[in-house]
């Protein structure tokens, strides 16, 4: 297999592309998601995993707005992860995770993962190396056990944006008005540790057994045709149908 380096994936569209056609398409593409979501929801044979992780900036809010817009807000929940609390600090790191997986029928978006544990917790040193393996192994087993027990579908797509964007993306925090709630001073001070984050999202990506989709963001309409266009690619070779209707009693 062949070893992962970040520095090799380009952050931006390919060259050629049409910005035009691409947007039309990508709008072809959600409502296209839309109706294969709604199809899932109601067939209640498979569920639906996606997981967004990627450093601030990266466009992992943008993307959930906009892909999913046309899904069935009924069969869709959002889970952010944050700061783990003092109840789930008191469980193994999972515990939290594994409440929120998706029951058949049911998409569930996780805007930042069960990976930041082995993510800023290793970067700030807060494990050591002995743990980051032990857990990765442990989020291996995770899910290779809900694709296998509940014919989960797992996409895990890291948001791959440059220093440079990065930059300019927490900049439009602190210059525009409707972007300022989104200003964490803190953002900046994780800026600092840049290469620790690319070395250990590097493991990560070359780590995992389910493999990641490496999405470009600098370019914001070119991240969603990529991510819409993985969705849909996979979820058309299942084959769903809509359930027939219930027989009158």
């Amino acid at each position: 297999m062949t070893y992962i380096k970040l520095s090799n994936f380009s952050t931006e569209s390919p060259n050629g592309v049409s910005k035009k056609d691409l947007k039309e398409e990508t709008e072809r593409l959600i409502l296209r998601l839309g109706e294969l979501q709604n199809i899932l929801y109601a067939e209640k044979k498979h569920s639906l995993l996606i997981v967004f992780q990627g450093m601030d900036g990266s466009g992992k809010d943008g993307a959930v707005h906009n892909v999913f817009r046309e899904c069935t807000i009924a069969g869709l929940d959002l889970v952010t992860f944050k700061k783990p609390t003092e109840l789930e600090f008191a469980h193994d790191f999972l515990w939290r995770v594994h409440q929120w997986v998706p029951e058949k029928g049911m998409t569930t978006i996780f805007n930042r993962s069960h990976y930041e544990d082995i993510l800023i917790q290793r970067v700030h040193q807060w494990i050591d190396m002995e743990r980051v393996k032990k857990r990765m192994a442990a989020i291996n087993a995770f899910e290779d056990l809900i694709q296998f027990d509940n014919n989960t579908l797992i996409f895990k797509f890291y948001m791959h944006i440059s220093y440079a964007e990065q930059g300019i993306q927490l900049q439009q925090r602190l210059d525009d008005p409707k972007k300022y709630w989104k200003h964490n001073a803190g953002d900046w001070e994780e800026r600092k540790l840049w290469d620790q984050y690319m070395e250990a999202y590097e493991y990560v990506l070359n780590e995992s057994t389910t493999p990641w989709h490496i999405c470009p963001v600098d370019h914001r309409w070119y991240r969603d045709y990529v991510i819409v266009k993985t969705l849909v690619d996979r979820l058309e070779k299942l084959d769903m149908k809509l359930p027939a209707p219930a027989s009158p009693v």
